[in-house]
């Protein structure tokens, strides 16, 4: 009896198909954020879902985050140093590590918050980025009019809102790495809770499927960025959540004294 209540395993066909309604037909350059439980049960699991999406994207990209590299202060220890095939850390997902073991992968530099990439523009993607605007692959995606994928995930995995509170002006907290040895300052956001703030922003900008268990959202990343940069100059503090001891509380104490300061958009590196 048990049996029969079980869902079926999804094959990859079944993926493909989702993905083909969606419109990805190869051309396009797509973020990924994916729960793999989000499916029920997946053949090949993070394999199967890298591979289709290769097959369906000009380029592919994901945030391949290593939280322990991050220190508080300028004296902490870090727990990990980072290097090209450093683990990503676990809540960022399989995906993103699957990629990472790819050897034709692009990694980018930082060692806390770097970007993976497989495809035509995966070298420009990831040189982008810099220790003051971490996000700034998001900016690449955005002057290729990319796209982002949340496959089982809320906003709260949609990293492209991080770089249109870079734009917008919200600011950034300090924290630091070690690059090369040497310990630097990097920009650190708040956090991402009550992202799904800009959902009302985004109706009928979206192209959805569900496979098998899983519910697939596609984005353009410039409609996500130019939303949430609209929402933020109505409300600086739209994005922030309510926790009593998150970093977002932080973050609103420097809204509220000095506002917001809008910064300059770059995308792509020459």
């Amino acid at each position: 009896m048990l049996n029969l209540l079980r869902k079926p395993t999804l094959s990859p066909h079944d993926l493909e198909t989702g993905l083909v309604a969606l419109g990805l037909d190869g051309t396009q350059h797509v973020i990924v954020h994916a729960s793999l439980k989000s499916f029920g049960s997946l053949e090949g699991g993070a394999k199967t879902v890298v591979e289709a999406l290769l097959d369906h994207t000009s380029t592919l990209v994901a945030p391949a985050f290593t939280y322990n590299t991050l220190m508080n202060t300028a004296t902490e220890r870090p727990r990990g140093t980072f290097h090209r095939d450093s683990h990503v850390s676990r809540d960022i997902g399989r995906v993103p590590q699957e990629m990472v073991e790819r050897a034709a992968a692009e990694r980018s530099f930082h060692p806390t918050l770097s970007f993976v990439a497989i495809g035509s523009e995966a070298p420009g993607i990831t040189q982008a980025q810099t220790l003051d605007n971490p996000y700034q692959p998001i900016g690449a995606l955005y002057d290729l009019d990319g796209h982002a994928l949340l496959i089982g995930v809320d906003f709260g995995s949609n990293t492209t809102i991080h770089y249109a509170e870079h734009l917008a002006g919200v600011p950034a907290l300090t924290r630091y790495v070690q690059v090369q040895g040497a310990v630097q300052p990097i920009a650190f956001p708040n956090c991402s809770a009550d992202f799904d703030n800009l959902l009302m922003s985004m109706h009928g900008l979206e192209r959805s499927v569900t496979v098998g268990q899983s519910h697939l959202r596609l984005y353009r990343v410039r409609d996500l960025v130019d939303r949430a940069v609209s929402l933020l100059q109505r409300d600086p503090e739209g994005l922030l959540c309510q926790y009593r001891y998150c970093r977002c509380q932080q973050v609103r104490e420097l809204i509220r004294k000095e506002g917001l300061h809008p910064r300059e958009h770059h995308g792509l590196v020459d």
